[in-house]
């Protein structure tokens, strides 16, 4: 009776272990088809991305003028000072005249003189034109005659021109501001001589606006790989050691500047410098990017899984592959600066993109793809 009964257990058991096999065949390979494996992923975000960079540089003016003297002399008055705001063609400081009153003076006198020797040569000539029409002269007096008007004319040209020049002189000795501005330095004091024999001594000095200022900072040629034009800087002052000040890099200039044979670059930084308490010293960060962690841009996917990599266009220097429903999208993209965990993504992607990073192990039984009956681990791939 026992061994009746052992067959058709014996048939069921291996029925249903066929039955079961086939299930779990069949189901792998539908799932297999329908969906990727299970991987590691992340997800683009907006954040930081830092680079620290120490740099010493200026804060200057946007435009800087310098305010001198073309004529020598001694300073008479002086009707500004340090700060004061000035307007284009307000008078800065006076230099004393009566040497430049004089020469004027002198001109004018000699052009007098000049004026009145035209007027005589003009009618000796008149005179020696009508005795010549009579006959009474040889043709080389007029011709002599002739030759001394316009001697007289170009005297008085020249003597013209002298007293402009001397009233020129004269103008220049009121020292006014060929724009507006703030004055910054006052290099001069009442009483004092300045030579403009050599070259123009610097009286004053200008700047057009210092709610708007530029950093030119020297970045070593170690670190100006790391700086493009369009990123935003941070920066702090010794004056003001707990509060942050904010730029933007506007121009990276390729003249090498050697000190301490170091080479450095100058780095022109636009600052809003609404509250005027900038000085100089700064360290550059850039803040608030689209970023992704590193790993994204070292995939590593098996080559059925790894879609087909085109080319990458001109100015992408990498790649990502996002994850979009049950497939990987080969995406090229154009990064920027990177802290060692993320990297900004200048263009390609976007915020909340998912990105394949590699396969990863999974505990059955924990989602859809589980191992049915016979529980346990296994690795995916």
């Amino acid at each position: 009776m026992m061994k009746k009964l052992t067959k058709p257990i014996i048939y069921l058991v291996i029925l249903l272990a066929m039955g079961v096999g086939a299930w779990y065949y069949l189901d792998a390979r539908s799932t297999s088809a329908s969906a990727l494996p299970p991987m590691h992923t992340v997800v683009a975000d907006r954040g930081d991305v830092s680079s620290r960079i120490v740099a010493f540089g200026s804060l200057q003016p946007i435009q800087m003028v310098t305010v001198g003297s073309q004529v020598s002399g001694i300073i008479e008055e002086i009707r500004v000072d340090f700060n004061d705001v000035v307007r284009r063609g307000q008078v800065l400081a006076l230099i004393d005249p009566s040497t430049f009153e004089a020469a004027v003076s002198s001109a004018r006198a000699e052009l007098q003189s000049a004026e009145a020797g035209l007027e005589l040569a003009q009618v000796q000539y008149n005179r020696v034109f009508e005795l010549r029409e009579r006959q009474f002269i040889a043709p080389s007096e007029v011709e002599q005659a002739r030759a001394t008007l316009l001697q007289a004319e170009a005297q008085l040209e020249v003597r013209k021109q002298a007293l402009e020049r001397a009233q020129r002189e004269l103008d220049r000795c009121t020292i006014i501001a060929p724009t507006d501005g703030i004055v910054i330095s006052r290099n001069v004091d009442v009483g004092q001589t300045v030579a403009a024999s050599l070259s123009a001594p610097e009286l004053f000095n200008l700047a057009t606006d210092l709610r708007q200022m530029f950093i030119h900072a020297n970045v070593s040629e170690a670190d100006i790989g790391e700086v493009q034009d369009g990123q935003l800087v941070r920066f702090r002052v010794d004056a003001h050691r707990n509060r942050t000040f904010k730029g933007e890099v506007i121009q990276v200039r390729n003249n090498p500047l050697i000190m301490d044979n170091v080479v450095h670059y100058e780095t022109i930084i636009a600052v809003d410098n609404s509250d005027l308490l900038l000085k100089p010293g700064m360290t550059a960060e850039v803040v608030d990017v689209l970023r992704v962690r590193n790993t994204a841009l070292r995939a590593r996917l098996p080559d059925g899984l790894r879609p087909d990599d085109a080319d990458l266009p001109d100015g992408y220097n990498g790649r990502v592959y996002v994850k979009r429903g049950n497939s990987l999208i080969s995406t090229p993209v154009r990064t920027g600066l990177s802290d060692g965990v993320n990297t900004e993504i200048i263009s390609g992607i976007t915020a909340s993109d998912t990105l394949a990073v590699g396969l990863s192990l999974t505990q059955s039984g924990s989602g859809s793809n589980g191992g049915g009956l016979f529980g346990g681990n296994r690795a995916t791939f």
